[in-house]
């Protein structure tokens, strides 16, 4: 393992990371409310701790095996998340104890979007907005971003893209060079983000609302800077607005080169897990505003329609914004939404979940079990589209499945055995682990309530989720520290 040379790197990430900090501290001193120190503390602080990370390692520029690659991930992640917890460490409103500290910082960086803060109204421009470049930087997950600029200073980034990247096909690259990949995905995401802002701002939202809310739209993250969420707008536009960019970042980001790339649409409709992806928001929506409608939740249908819809996507893609309390709808549609977020985005996207072509995958195998039973000779193959998928594919989707309960299960039974009732820990792991943020019962509004123990459990679930398992599970076995 070469261990100077993952130092070396996670040193130039820290330092890398300190530039973060200083858009919180401009954005102080714009609204003068006082809350820019922390932030430039912490930018010296991280800065000066990732030169000295590097400074000795600096000639140590070897080749990055496999290996190498899946620890600098999950070394990446927990490092840089634990890092970005240091200016909330330092603030003096909110005050914030050190769990919470770390669990708002990795809740943004993962872009789960469950949070510990309550009257966020109330808090500096300076925090509000740095929550929400936290989920900015997250979404797309920031080791592309190191990707694109890393070659240039020696870094290979194969080995990195192929640990973050998301999805059952892991060496699929859109352009021959892995660095021109990540700059190509950061454009259009950058060009998403914009667009999102633009759209926001057009519809009533204040510059600082609209900026805040498109990071957090764009990285399926949820953050918002009021809290009611989007609920504080009260606009349907806005909520319209909304639901339209989670779609788009919902969608694999490679049917958006493609589309970019060929100038049409024609390889959205031809991909099944985008079919399966809108036919789910459509069945969703209609399910809730059938429920909603039928016990009379709401009287005026565009209202009731206006909510289904915003709430099943908002969950469904795990973005986890509000505009109203889904939990204290009929009791079938928060429980129908939170087991919607387990399907999540799809692979290749800012969403979390398990990813819907894993889902897909599933499904398929277990018709493909059924047909053997009554054939038990014949031989079926499992097509995604009109493409064979070779038998490794979907055991490696049965072994994530597999992998993804054993962890689910465990994180509960640890909350439980904390004290927490059955329907909060079923509905905190699950808000964690498919980084949605919200959950049922102890957790439906925040965190801020369960115990500090609960709180480093739904952390690792957090990493878990956002690694998607496999990542950070393999650390735990003895053939990965095998030379």
């Amino acid at each position: 393992m070469q261990y100077r040379n993952i130092i070396r790197i996670l040193g130039l990430l820290v330092a890398l990371l300190s530039v973060t900090m200083l858009p919180p501290a401009i954005v102080s001193l714009i609204y003068r409310d006082g809350g820019g120190v922390p932030f430039l503390m912490a930018f010296m602080w991280c800065l000066l701790i990732g030169l000295a990370l590097w400074y000795p390692n600096r000639f140590k520029k070897d080749d990055l095996r496999a290996r190498e690659g899946f620890l600098i991930v999950v070394l990446f992640w927990t490092v840089l998340a634990s890092f970005s917890a240091i200016p909330l460490m330092l603030l003096e409103t909110p005050n914030l104890t050190t769990t919470d500290a770390f669990f708002e910082s990795f809740s943004g960086l993962t872009t789960t979007g469950a949070t510990i803060l309550t009257q966020i109204d109330g808090l500096p421009h300076a925090v509000l907005f740095y929550r929400q470049q936290l989920q900015w930087l997250g979404g797309m997950g920031i080791i592309v971003l190191a990707v694109a600029v890393l070659p240039m200073l020696g870094i290979g980034g194969m080995q990195l893209y192929r640990a973050e990247t998301p999805g059952p096909v892991k060496d699929s690259k859109m352009t021959p060079r892995i660095a021109d990949t990540a700059k190509h995905l950061w454009y259009i995401y950058l060009s998403l983000t914009i667009a999102c802002a633009l759209a926001y701002w057009l519809a009533g939202m204040s510059v600082f609302d609209a900026i805040c809310h498109s990071f957090a739209t764009i990285a399926i993250g949820g953050f918002s800077t009021h809290d009611a969420s989007m609920g504080y707008f009260n606009s349907p536009v806005i909520n319209l607005i909304c639901v339209v960019f989670l779609i788009i970042a919902g969608i694999n980001f490679a049917l958006h080169y493609a589309a970019v790339q060929n100038k049409s649409i024609r390889n959205y409709f031809a991909d099944p897990e985008f079919k399966f992806f809108i036919a789910l928001q459509v069945i969703l929506t209609a399910i809730c505003f059938g429920v909603l409608m039928s016990h009379g939740t709401y009287q005026d249908a565009d209202v009731a329609l206006d909510q289904a819809l915003f709430q099943s996507v908002s969950i469904s893609t795990t973005a986890g914004f509000a505009t109203t309390s889904f939990a204290d709808w009929p009791t079938l549609l928060p429980l129908l939404l939170i087991f919607a977020s387990f399907i999540g985005g799809c692979a290749g996207s800012t969403g979390g979940g398990m990813k819907v072509v894993r889902v897909v995958l599933l499904y398929l195998q277990g018709i493909r079990e059924l047909n053997k039973l009554v054939h038990p000779k014949a031989v079926f193959t499992i097509k995604l589209g009109r493409k064979a998928l070779p038998d490794r594919v979907v055991e490696a989707v049965w072994g994530f499945f597999s992998a993804y309960a054993a962890v689910f299960v465990i994180c509960m039974l640890l909350l439980l055995a904390s004290g927490m009732d059955d329907i909060s820990a079923f509905t905190a792991v699950a808000a964690c682990m498919n980084n949605l943020g919200p959950g049922l019962g102890e957790v439906a509004a925040n965190f801020a309530s369960i115990s500090d123990f609960s709180k480093w459990v739904l952390i690792v679930a957090m990493l878990f989720g956002r690694l998607e398992i496999f990542t950070l599970l393999v650390l735990f076995t003895p053939a990965f520290w095998r030379n």
